[in-house]
């Protein structure tokens, strides 16, 4: 399953999901040259998109427990310029009732943190019968 089939922005940037667990996600990008700064680095709204991508997936509840409305925040600290395949990982830190609370990092090709983020999302908690009528009809 792809998380981003429904998504064109993604798919137009070329990210990939790696990976996609409970409270986790890992996606990447391969920096291609209209994805780059004046400078030749990564430009910053690629490597915040990357980061809303996945610690807005690490943010979805794989049981279909809550649904993600959107990002409230999101705060990055660009640490190096992004150069090469790019790879960001997500993580939940804390998922209320209306809120869920990640963070993560953005990598490069050689490993290297290149950026760090934290992130708010808005999200909907399923009514119980409405999960139970979901779960019934497949």
């Amino acid at each position: 399953m792809n998380p981003f089939a429904n998504s064109p922005f993604a798919s137009d940037l070329g990210v990939e999901v790696l990976e996609w667990s409970a409270g986790k996600a890992v996606v990447a990008l391969e920096l291609v040259d209209r994805l780059r700064n004046r400078r030749g680095v990564a430009h910053g709204g690629v490597t915040a998109t990357l980061f809303d991508l996945a610690l807005g997936l690490a943010s979805r509840s794989p049981t279909g427990e809550w649904v993600s409305e959107g990002t409230v925040t999101l705060n990055v600290q660009y640490l190096l310029p992004g150069r090469g395949r790019l790879l960001a990982e997500g993580r939940l830190l804390k998922v209320g009732n209306t809120l869920a609370f990640a963070d993560g990092e953005v990598r490069d090709e050689n490993g290297i943190i290149i950026a760090k983020a934290t992130a708010t999302y808005k999200i909907r908690r399923q009514k119980t019968g409405a999960k139970k009528r979901q779960d019934s009809d497949g």
